[in-house]
């Protein structure tokens, strides 16, 4: 390798060094990593002022980054390659959608029982939202795990709010589907809201002239025995957002009614509630494992 490179002979130069790597993938994906960099970089003929730039914006999107707020996360969200990694591994029509994990999933979350309220007490109108989870053939999957959480009625998320509620989870639980293939719980309506936009994503965002909203949405995660782990979301049907969301995670066929009950009315648990609430049911398909 010459020690007198040229902005013609680096690539190949840097593209030798991964050639003794023993793990094959690795070798592609560093080498492909480098090429398309460089291009990239004599392409727009990056200036120092410039790399300097992304490199302080790299070093500040890990200083925010916290086990509750994944600024690395949302960058490649805003950035749509959290959705297009999604399609390439996830891109089948035989099971519900998939979509990203967004930035406010977090592992300390409680487990519930069916019907239980998981709002945390967090104020807000009645949810109940009832699941069914099965396969491909229709068969209902039992003891799938079902992680699911969502924001509040203000579009805030618990770990937004953790001196407010003391650092309690709320508006999220670990549940597990009964023989039937069924969960079922109660919360709070959440509402659409803006990703967080006091980082460098935020920079991002009003450089462009972006919107930072996101479209009404709760989240879920199944894991099932021999089946393949679904992470998706239901959106509301008539959020105003939800054509423009600003991690490109909206799906047509994601699209859920939530349904709008009058006080009075029954719940699906059989109360009669003395306030409006909403409730909402899907129907969720899972891969089996041989088909993913």
């Amino acid at each position: 390798m010459s020690i007198d490179l040229t902005e013609e002979t680096i690539t190949a130069a840097v593209l030798q060094t991964f050639d003794g790597c023993a793990d094959v993938r690795m070798r592609n994906i560093f080498k492909a990593l480098v090429q398309h960099l460089h291009d990239f970089t004599r392409e727009v003929r990056l200036t120092g002022e410039e790399w300097f730039t992304a490199v302080d914006f790299l070093e500040r999107v890990g200083r925010i980054s916290s086990p509750t707020r994944q600024e690395f996360v949302l960058l490649s969200d805003i950035l749509g390659l959290s959705v297009l990694v999604d399609q390439i591994n996830h891109g089948n029509g035989s099971a519900t959608d998939s979509t990203l994990l967004g930035p406010f999933f977090v592992e300390g979350r409680p487990r519930a029982r069916h019907g239980a309220d998981i709002s945390g007490d967090v104020p807000g109108m009645p949810l109940f939202f009832t699941g069914t989870v099965i396969n491909s053939q229709g068969e209902p999957v039992a003891g799938a795990a079902v992680d699911t959480w969502h924001s509040d009625g203000d579009g805030y998320y618990d770990v937004q709010q953790a001196d407010k509620l003391h650092g309690e989870p709320a508006m999220r639980a670990l549940l597990t589907t009964d023989d039937d293939g069924r969960f079922w719980y109660r919360s709070i309506v959440p509402r659409y809201y803006p990703v967080p936009t006091d980082g460098p994503c935020g920079e991002i965002l009003r450089a462009a002239d972006r919107s930072p909203m996101r479209p009404e949405h709760i989240h879920f995660w199944f894991h099932a025995e021999n089946h393949v782990p679904l992470v998706t979301m239901l959106f509301r049907a008539d959020d105003p957002y939800l054509e423009r969301d600003a991690v490109f995670g909206a799906k047509r066929s994601l699209v859920a009614d939530f349904v709008q009950h009058e006080a009075g009315e029954k719940a699906p648990d059989g109360t009669v509630m003395t306030e409006p609430f909403q409730t909402v049911e899907w129907t969720f398909v899972l891969l089996t494992a041989e088909h993913g």
